[in-house]
């Protein structure tokens, strides 16, 4: 009876663990990061704020740390006029299970520096591309009642301290 117990306390924490494909986005994600460009699916120019923070032009070459053990990250932004002060976050990438698109939910909520949000909510992203290098996050808003996609792609920074 207590080997039982012992196999299905050990299967039940393999099941509820993160898959291996989410395991090695996290590995990937982990370090500095640098946002270096917005695009959008809208015609012409339109205003865009990001993460009911700043106007797109402050998240232009923004710098972001992600520290995917406990899941939490910082951000700072560029740009003439732009608040530099850091802005904390927690994130989760959970997978998708369309092997179609090959997309995983991507979910940012911002929060104080102790980990702690104000409002309890955050923003779903997808996260479309993630290489040792690069990566890319998709999010569908609402515009005058129909859909447009931002597109936010991210370099990551060498660390020259492993060299």
């Amino acid at each position: 009876m207590k080997k039982i117990t012992i196999v299905f306390i050990t299967l039940l924490f393999l099941a509820c663990g993160a898959s291996k494909t989410v395991r090695d986005s996290r590995k990937t994600i982990k370090g500095d990061w640098t946002l270096t460009s917005i695009k959008s699916s809208a015609i012409g120019d339109i205003k865009i704020t990001l993460l009911n923070d700043a106007e797109k032009a402050c998240f232009e070459n923004s710098w972001w740390q992600f520290i995917p053990n406990n899941n939490t990250g910082i951000y700072t932004l560029s740009g003439m006029g732009c608040s530099a002060d850091q802005r904390y976050f927690v994130f989760t990438i959970d997978e998708v299970y369309d092997e179609a698109t090959g997309l995983y939910n991507f979910l940012l909520k911002p929060t104080n520096q102790k980990g702690k949000s104000e409002t309890n909510s955050g923003f779903r992203l997808q996260l479309t591309s993630l290489t040792d290098t690069n990566m890319q996050w998709q999010q569908t808003v609402s515009l005058d009642g129909k859909p447009i996609t931002i597109t936010m792609n991210f370099t990551k920074i060498e660390n020259y301290d492993n060299i």
